[in-house]
C-alpha cells in the first residue's frame, strides 16, 4: 500500500530489533491515537487501542514485507482493532446530545444519564502537530476542522465501517483503492459507502461540512480570557454577553441542553449560587479553547474539580458551549494534566 500523505519509510529488517521497532512506531503514536479517538469517540478507549495496535504490530512484524509504508501498515491494524472493539461493545457510538431530544426550557431535573455513553473531549497536548500533519490531496477536511468536537460527534452517527471509510478517505486523504486494500471489499463498495457517509453528514451540516476553524488568534484569546474572568468573578451577566444570540449549551452527562442567550441565562441562574466560588485554568481540547473549572462549596474550603468547558467560537462570540459536569467532568481532569485539587 502506498502512503497518500507523503514520503514513506522502508521498514525492512530493523523491525526485528525491538529498539528499532519502537523508534519507528513512536513517530506515528499521536496520529494513530487520534484516529482511534475519532473512531471510538473516547479518549480512554483510544489509549487502549493504540497500545493494542503496537502490540499486534510487534507480534506480527514478520508478516510485514517492507514494500509498503509502516504508517499504512499501522493504520490497517488500528482500524481493524477499532472496528472489532465497536462490534464488541454494547453501544455502537458515543453521543454529545441525546438523539431527538428537544431543547430544554427551565431548570434541569433529569440528572446524569448513565444509560448513555458520552463523547469525550480530546486534549490538545495529545494532538499530532496539525501544521505538519496535513491530510493527503484527496481529503475533504482540513486537519483542524476534522478535530472539532462537533465533527467527532457527527461522525459517531455513522455505521462503524462507513465511519472508517470517511476517516480514511475524507480526513486522511487515502484513495478508494488504498482504502479497499485496508478494509477489504471492492473499490466500488468503498465509493458507495463513502457517498452514504457524506450524505448522512450533509443532513447534519447543510453546507456539507462543519464550520472551518481558524487558527488561534488574539480575538479568540481575549474571548477565552473574558470567559474565565466571568466565572471567577461570578458575573453571570458578563458571561451571557459573550454568547451569540442563538448559542447552544450542552452539559454531558445530563440530557438537557439549551439554545439561545435567554434560555442559557435562565438555566445558569438556577445553579450559579450552588458554589461559593470558581477558579479557572485555560487548557485546549479538540483544537478549540477550553477551560477546567474548580469549585468551592459553601461547606468545604477546598477547590475541587468541577467541570471541563469546550468552547466553539465564531465571529468573536461563543457559538456553542459543551460543559462536562459531574460526575463525568472531574473524571476527565487527569487526562488534561489538571491536578485533582
Amino acid at each position: 500500500m502506498t502512503d497518500a500523505s507523503g514520503p514513506v519509510e522502508p521498514l525492512g529488517r530493523p523491525i526485528l530489533d525491538r529498539l528499532a521497532f519502537e523508534r519507528l512506531t513512536a513517530a506515528h503514536r499521536r496520529e494513530l491515537k487520534l484516529h482511534c479517538y475519532r473512531m471510538m469517540g473516547s479518549l480512554h478507549e483510544a489509549d487502549d487501542l493504540v497500545q493494542d495496535t503496537f502490540l499486534r504490530a510487534w507480534r506480527g512484524r514478520s508478516q510485514f514485507d517492507g514494500r509498503g509504508s509502516v504508517r499504512g501498515w499501522l493504520y490497517t491494524i488500528a482500524t481493524h482493532s477499532c472496528l472489532n472493539a465497536i462490534k464488541a461493545r454494547s453501544t455502537a457510538h458515543r453521543i454529545l446530545q441525546q438523539p431527538g431530544r428537544p431543547e430544554t426550557d427551565g431548570r434541569a431535573t433529569g440528572g446524569p444519564a448513565a444509560e448513555f455513553t458520552w463523547l469525550e473531549p480530546y486534549p490538545d497536548t495529545e494532538l499530532p502537530d496539525l501544521a505538519d500533519g496535513e491530510p493527503g490531496p484527496e481529503a475533504r477536511y482540513e486537519a483542524r476542522e476534522a478535530v472539532q468536537l462537533a465533527f467527532v460527534a457527527a461522525i459517531q452517527l455513522l455505521p462503524a465501517r462507513q465511519r472508517a471509510i470517511l476517516l480514511l478517505c475524507d480526513v486522511l486523504g487515502w484513495s478508494a483503492v488504498e482504502t479497499a486494500q485496508l478494509l477489504g471489499g471492492s473499490t466500488a463498495s468503498i465509493n458507495s459507502a463513502l457517498q452514504r457517509a457524506r450524505a448522512t453528514l450533509g443532513e447534519r451540516y447543510p453546507q456539507g461540512r462543519p464550520q472551518q476553524r481558524s487558527r488561534p488568534n488574539r480575538q479568540e484569546a481575549l474571548l477565552l480570557e473574558r470567559y474565565m474572568q466571568a466565572w471567577q468573578a461570578a458575573k453571570l451577566d458578563s458571561l451571557i454577553e459573550l454568547l451569540k444570540e442563538d448559542a447552544t449549551y450542552h452539559m454531558p452527562p445530563w440530557r438537557e441542553w439549551y439554545r439561545g442567550r435567554e434560555a442559557i441565562h435562565a438555566f445558569l441562574g438556577t445553579v450559579w449560587g450552588n458554589f461559593s466560588g470558581y477558579r479557572t485554568v485555560a487548557i485546549g481540547a479538540n483544537a478549540q479553547p477550553a477551560v477546567g473549572v474548580y469549585a468551592r462549596s459553601h461547606q468545604d474550603l477546598l477547590w475541587r474539580p468541577h467541570s471541563l468547558h469546550v468552547i466553539e467560537a465564531a465571529d468573536g462570540k461563543i457559538a456553542s458551549l459543551t460543559i462536562y459536569v459531574p460526575p463525568l467532568g472531574p473524571e476527565l481532569f487527569a487526562a488534561f494534566g489538571l491536578p485533582p485539587i
